[in-house]
């Protein structure tokens, strides 16, 4: 199932899109007689594989109404409550695009090197982003496979980690290369508004095989600019999970960025960086395509 935030008639709503047609969960809990989740946070939340089951057997069986995917605005997937957790320098391929960039960048990481985004930067499929040109004409792009936490969790082990998963999404890690080198630390350069597109669905975990082995690639002015498959990441998801829970609760909703592939602007000679007007095409097989625009 995919799920997805969309604003129609100028209310904001959750639902399950099939093919080009959106339910919305406010209809589908009515006939379960239960309270419907007003955000896909809470549905993340509250959801189950029981619930999910329910919920899939019964768009088999009840002819719901349904509007059409190109008659509603598609928002953020899902917001969530803290910083967006991420995860640096989880391709090999990336790390070596970086050697002779900065001494820091050239070693392939012992152990998962985090840091977050704010929730703040988050914005949709089609949405602007921001060029911040007062501040930096260093703006790159990172596609990324983004894992949406389903369950609490603290001290988790990599053989228990697919439990706690609720789904899957894309995200763009877009950075401010000068601000993020010249300030010996991501959040600043990472975070500035509309930093963060994200979308334009969930993928429920049942529908991706597990461990996830998917294509991913990135697109500028359709030039292909990045390449690889999540398989290739250093520390794979279970790894992730089991590390980062480690001493800390992961909670539902919480959401995951877990590295980017080469290909990246500042990997090229001359660097590639985006400018006013370009078109980042971020793609993940069976998730989808994320598409967005840079613009003042």
């Amino acid at each position: 199932m995919y799920f997805l935030t969309y604003n129609h008639n100028s209310e904001t709503k959750i639902g399950i899109l099939i093919e080009n047609r959106i339910i919305s969960m406010s209809d589908i809990f009515n006939i379960l007689d239960k309270k419907s989740p007003q955000s896909m946070y809470q549905f993340v939340s509250t959801a189950n594989d029981n619930l999910i089951e329910q919920i899939r057997n019964m768009l088999n069986k009840t002819d719901f109404k349904s509007i059409l995917l190109n008659d509603v605005k598609i928002c953020p997937p899902i917001i969530p409550p803290r910083n967006v957790f991420c995860i640096g320098k989880n391709y090999r391929d990336h790390i070596n695009e970086l050697k002779g960039k900065a001494s820091s960048d050239s070693d392939v990481p012992k152990q998962p090197v985090y840091f977050t985004k704010s929730p703040f930067s988050i914005i949709g499929y089609k949405d602007i982003i921001k060029s911040h040109s007062h501040i930096t004409n260093h703006i790159d792009y990172e596609v990324e496979l983004a894992v949406v936490i389903g369950k609490n969790g603290v001290n988790i082990k990599k053989e228990d980690a697919y439990k706690h998963i609720f789904g899957y999404t894309i995200a763009n890690d877009v950075t401010a290369r000068n601000i993020q080198k010249g300030r010996n630390q991501w959040f600043k350069g990472k975070s500035l508004d509309t930093f963060c597109p994200m979308g334009p669905y969930i993928i429920h975990k049942s529908i991706i095989p597990y461990p996830v082995e998917l294509n991913i690639s990135c697109e500028v002015n359709d030039e292909i600019r990045q390449n690889s498959n999540t398989k290739n990441m250093i520390f794979d998801i279970d790894y992730i999970i089991s590390d980062l829970s480690s001493g800390m609760e992961l909670k539902s909703g919480d959401v995951i960025l877990t590295g980017t592939p080469a290909g990246v602007g500042f990997g090229f000679n001359p660097p590639k960086f985006l400018k006013i007007g370009d078109v980042v095409k971020c793609y993940i097989e069976k998730i989808g395509q994320l598409i967005n625009i840079v613009q003042n």
